[in-house]
């Protein structure tokens, strides 16, 4: 796997480098809201998917584009 390159040059834009701590914090409310529904017997509202509770157009991440001329060194995994 060394020698394996990215078969498209796209990467994402973010404001803070990294979407992770977003992420972090929309799994900690799906969990904790999960846990709380399930300990008080409310089975038939539980939450199906993150975006439920968290606005995931809020996140860090802008999109994402493709980059052409990429060199050799970026491609790599």
């Amino acid at each position: 796997m060394s020698r394996s390159l990215k078969h498209h040059p796209a990467g994402g834009h973010t404001k803070n480098g990294s979407e992770k701590q977003d992420k972090r914090y929309a799994n900690r409310a799906f969990r904790r809201l999960t846990n709380q529904m399930l300990s008080t017997g409310q089975y038939d509202k539980l939450p199906i998917k993150i975006a439920e509770l968290v606005d995931v157009w809020s996140m860090s991440k802008d999109g994402k584009s493709y980059w052409t001329d990429a060199p050799l060194s970026y491609l790599r995994k």
